[in-house]
Formats: structure tokens, sequence, C-alpha cells
């Protein structure tokens, strides 16, 4: 005879987190795991774990969770698409890319284009950075479909967007912190240099 599975755990939603439903499992040893699922969190854990370190594993789980779903709507690549067309149209006289999207694969880069094939690639990472941040990223690559390098007159279409310091002292302190909290940091040619980034 087989114990009994224990008991669900269910959590209302609160103002800063959304409804969770927890399973501790005696099958799981080390890993845990959480997915959204009808407006609700379900995490699932290893049975025994400390108090304190269950609530730590969820509210990381959560977090990755939650934040994944507001870029995964905010942030599509339609919605990044659509945003480099509008960027484009107001500062770099129409210029348009085949293609525009998200890469959960750059850890290095904050974008990338491929002018010869007219596509550009945006980081994750800068899913959730503000708005004029990501703006500022996509109107760099976008740049390099008119000027492939890092010269004057790419520094000109860049100067056309009034964050553009802002958004490198962004970019700067961002890399900075990565390099501090000794996360995988972006290579000597990817850090932002004069305004121009990876």
């Amino acid at each position: 005879m087989t114990a009994a599975a224990p008991p669900v755990e269910r959590r209302p939603a609160t103002a800063t987190t959304p409804a969770l439903e927890i399973h501790r499992s005696p099958r799981r040893r080390r890993s845990a795991s959480a997915a959204a699922r009808d407006q609700v969190v379900v995490v699932r854990l290893p049975l025994g774990l400390p108090r304190a370190e269950e609530e730590r594993l969820i509210a990381g789980l959560v977090g990755k969770v939650t934040g994944a779903a507001r870029a995964g709507s905010r942030n599509s690549d339609a919605t990044l698409e659509r945003r480099a067309a509008v960027l484009a149209d107001r500062y770099l006289d129409g210029i348009r890319a085949t293609s525009v999207s998200w890469s959960s694969r750059m850890r290095r880069r904050y974008g990338s284009c491929t002018p010869a094939e007219g596509t550009i690639r945006i980081s994750r990472e800068l899913a959730t950075a503000p708005s004029y941040v990501l703006d500022h990223v996509l109107l760099h690559e976008l740049a390099h479909l008119v000027v492939p390098g890092h010269g004057p007159a790419f520094h000109e279409l860049l100067d056309r967007h009034p964050q553009t310091p802002r958004a490198t002292g962004w970019l700067e302190g961002y890399a900075a912190g990565r390099l501090a909290a000794g996360t995988t940091a972006p290579a000597e040619d990817d850090l932002v240099d004069d305004g121009a980034i990876g």
C-alpha cells in the first residue's frame, strides 16, 4: 500500500503575488519547478524542506514565472517588431528590418543585427528594461541597417533619439551590476563604448 500524497497547499492571490498551488512530493529530491496555469502558479517542491528554504524557492520561482509572463505579453516578437517600425519611422527615415525578434540565447550582447539579411535580435534580458533603453537598443540595431560600423555617421543617427545618453548610462550601470554580481559578463567588445552597444 502506498502512502497518501501530501495535501496540496493553496494560497490566495495577494497584491504582490498570484494565487499559488504548492505540491510537495516525496519523489522529488533536489529539483523544484513552477508554471502558470489558469491564473494560478503551480509550484512543485521536494517534501521535507525547511520552511525558510521553501519560501526562498517559492519566491524565486514565482518571480521567474510572473516575469516571463509579463515579458511574454508585453514583449512578444510582434510587439517588438511594431515598436521597431515606429522608431524607424520617427528617427531613421522609415528603414525596415526583415525581422525583429527576441533571443533568449543572447547572454553577452544586448542586440544583434545582420545587415545582409536585415535581421535584428534583441536579448530577452532587456524584456523588463525601461522602454527608453529598449528603444535605444532597437535604434542602435536599426542604424546598422544604414551604417555597418560605429563611426560618426552611425552616431549621428543614434543621436536623433533624445534618450540616447540616458539609455547608455542605464546600460553601463546594468553591465557593471552584472560584473559585480559575478553573472555572465559581457565580452570587452560588447560593453557600451561611446554609446555603441554590442
